[in-house]
């Protein structure tokens, strides 16, 4: 079986700094990109970042020059460093995998959700 499993989420204040990690375990043959997308109440999921494994990176706007994701091609883990954090960035975050199975099946994987709170 297949999983993503985020960590890190929590409080911070204002303009603080937290980091996501999201390890990725199972019959993994490939990950063809890795990613966050955070949500908010019953509003849709947003993309936040994606790293493929060749080309370029994405961001949504609002966390272009505060968040920076990263990869560790060799442990299957994604990393979010996340600064200079606003209010509006409290949500629930949400890993993501696009990835080929060790049985070459295709397929999303995501993770149960990490809250991350700003605020005073």
């Amino acid at each position: 079986q297949v999983q993503v499993v985020e960590s890190g989420g929590g409080l911070a204040q204002p303009g603080g700094s937290l980091r996501l990690s999201c390890a990725a375990s199972g019959s993994i043959a490939r990950i063809d990109q890795m990613g966050w997308y955070r949500q908010v109440g019953g509003e849709p999921r947003v993309l936040v970042a994606m790293i493929p494994r060749s080309g370029s990176i994405k961001y949504e706007d609002s966390v272009q020059g505060r968040f920076t994701i990263s990869r560790d091609y060799d442990k299957n883990i994604v990393y979010l460093q996340m600064d200079s954090l606003r209010p509006e960035d409290t949500a629930i975050y949400y890993c993501y995998a696009d990835l080929w199975t060790g049985v070459i099946q295709h397929i999303d994987v995501w993770g149960q959700g990490t809250l991350v709170t700003v605020s005073s």
